[in-house]
């Protein structure tokens, strides 16, 4: 199992425990509306479990996003497949509100993008963005995607669909 990427500046690694008090800083913050939040500890310590529980299940995960050098989590990015949801997803979570707008997000999203199609072989993927968060969006439609209004939405959410194309390299 792989655990790590590396691109020009950022270091993509498989959660661990160590990720907890960047994760529960996001998740109980305003800034976690666009994934369901803001939650309490106890469900941001949770969310952060079902994230190393997935890499667990899947083999695979979305990747805790560091900058080479340093090990602090500024993000949650990648591959995120759970057992409801209609399509494989590439999802992001910016959870260091200081790296906004510095590039970490679209560098580690395209990484992400790229090893989902070509290491674990995706054919398809999508990224489930919440209606009116214009933030994610900007990010899908930099990274290629586009708005998919027939896609299916997971079950009980409000979403806009946001469809990957397949790396030309690999058509």
């Amino acid at each position: 199992m792989l655990t790590s990427l590396e691109t020009e500046r950022l270091i993509l690694r498989k959660p661990n425990v160590s990720d907890v008090d960047a994760a529960v800083a996001f998740f109980t913050s305003e800034r976690a509306a666009g994934v369901g939040g803001p939650l309490t500890k106890g469900q941001a310590w949770r969310a952060l479990a079902g994230e190393i529980g997935h890499w667990d299940m899947r083999g695979y995960g979305m990747w805790t996003v560091t900058r080479k050098g340093d090990d602090t989590a500024l993000a949650m990015i990648g591959p995120w497949f759970p057992n409801d949801w209609p399509e494989t997803e590439i999802g992001w979570m910016v959870w260091d509100p200081s790296v906004e707008g510095t590039g970490i997000a679209t560098e580690a999203a395209r990484a992400a993008i790229d090893d989902a199609f070509s290491r674990l072989g995706w054919d398809t993927a999508v990224s489930y963005v919440g209606v009116g968060n214009t933030r994610s969006a900007r990010l899908a439609e930099k990274l290629g995607a586009v708005l998919d209004k027939d896609a299916k939405q997971p079950e009980g959410k409000d979403v806009w669909v946001y469809r990957h194309p397949k790396p030309e390299y690999l058509k």
